[in-house]
């Protein structure tokens, strides 16, 4: 155990050390931060600078165009077409809406013409506007008054209610959990790639170098191998404790660059309208403390640590296994994969339903339980998942990690030390079950 603890320590501090594990760990997030930050800033906050002309002969709009600080309204009604086409040319407006008499709002089209490109955003929040005009005047031509209209505008409220006559959760609270167990499965899943690409390419570079041969005359293959992984797997651990402080200083920051801003400018910059409607919500304390984080994040510890140790021994079974040919570690991962990319398929659907068949059956699989679980925990205990459900699932996710480890340290134990012969699977499977 002490010399499984040395190679840790080894794996540990040569990996922590290295400008590419501060670059990875700090800069890249925040630089990604940085990035999706500006975007909405200047969403939000930039200024488009867009006049445009009105000459309203058949008075449509009744003078009832609002401006804002990206689109100013300039009503010259007095002005011919003629004269709004030299106020473009001349860029005193960047373009016009002329309205001729008799225009009819239930079949005409109204047309805005443009010299100064005007962006797809500004675009959309002019037609907007104008629509919503041209709405209430097309019923009101059909004399219905404001005060019928105002009530036809009130939408009824529908709501999806449990037939047990339980308190049934908020539509918000459903977004949320979706969101988080979307997030948190999609995490595992790419952790595991990463760290477990770690280990395979570290036991590569051992074996290639003959550095292997040195180290087990020293200590045991089994040893090295979980020496690898435990100090492999602390570095993600690290990493991982340093993106959640990171997460939590941009979840916020971020809210802080949309206040005061107009939020249908964020529209083009994924996610961040949900971020903006979420931190202007006053029920959205009410809602975060509906997601049980309690039981997510020792869950998502529990899984994280246990699917990574499985996938991470089948790694570096396969990394002790191929010779100086990479080719050869390619065609032996894609049975390692394979469960990878089948639990996030899974995942996808349990989100959305996390009590069928298939999420249940993700959820308890060793190989898939790790990014399938999260998905429907963040539903909550018992809605998403029952507690046998997860401590089943717990359990065989530690008798897969046994069974796996098992495999790959026999593996590993006549892998390390064969060279020139390309390995198969075939091959692997009975170094897996040789007697000793």
């Amino acid at each position: 155990m002490n010399k499984t603890w040395i190679v840790a320590q080894r794996e540990f501090n040569s990996r922590v050390k290295k400008k590419t594990f501060l670059l990875s760990t700090l800069l890249f997030p925040i630089l990604l931060f940085g990035f999706y930050a500006f975007m909405i800033y200047f969403s939000v906050k930039g200024n488009d600078d867009l006049k445009i002309a009105v000459a309203d002969k058949a008075n449509v709009f009744n003078g009832k165009l609002e401006s804002d600080d990206d689109v100013q309204f300039v009503l010259m009604n007095d002005s011919s077409k003629a004269i709004l086409e030299k106020k473009v040319a001349t860029k005193e407006v960047s373009g016009y809406i002329y309205v001729p008499e008799g225009f009819n709002v239930s079949s005409d089209n109204l047309n805005i013409y443009y010299g100064k490109t005007i962006g797809m955003i500004s675009q959309e929040r002019i037609t907007r506007r104008l629509n919503k005009l041209l709405e209430q005047k097309r019923l009101l031509s059909l004399n219905i008054t404001q005060a019928q209209l105002d009530s036809a505008r009130k939408s009824s409220t529908i709501e999806f209610k449990p037939a047990t006559g339980d308190k049934e959760p908020s539509k918000s609270k459903a977004g949320l959990a979706y969101a988080v167990g979307y997030a948190a499965g999609f995490l595992i899943y790419i952790i595991l790639f990463i760290y477990g690409t770690m280990v395979m390419r570290g036991v590569m570079e051992e074996k290639t170098n003959r550095i292997a041969e040195v180290i087990v005359s020293s200590v045991k293959p089994f040893q090295l191998m979980m020496g690898k992984i435990v100090g492999i797997g602390a570095v993600g651990l690290l990493q991982f404790i340093i993106w959640i402080a990171l997460g939590i200083t941009a979840t916020a920051l971020i809210p802080l660059l949309i206040q005061g801003g107009d939020t249908s400018a964020v529209q083009g910059v994924p996610g961040a309208n949900t971020m903006v409607q979420a931190s202007q919500s006053s029920a959205f304390a009410t809602v975060m403390n509906s997601i049980n984080f309690a039981l997510i994040l020792p869950c998502f510890l529990f899984y994280f640590l246990g699917g990574y140790l499985l996938y991470s021994s089948l790694f570096a079974a396969v990394g002790s296994s191929v010779n100086e040919d990479p080719q050869d570690a390619q065609s032996l991962l894609l049975p390692v994969m394979m469960p990878i990319f089948f639990a996030i398929v899974i995942m996808t659907k349990a989100v959305n339903n996390p009590t069928s068949g298939l999420s249940v059956f993700g959820s308890l699989f060793p190989l898939t339980s790790p990014v399938v679980m999260m998905a429907r925990i963040a539903h909550g205990v018992p809605d998403g998942v029952t507690v046998w459900e997860l401590i089943l699932s717990m359990v065989l996710l530690i008798i897969g990690f046994v069974g796996t480890t098992w495999i790959a340290g026999k593996i590993y134990r006549t892998g390390i030390l064969m060279y020139g012969k390309k390995p198969t699977w075939k091959e692997m499977w009975k170094w897996a079950f040789r007697k000793a």
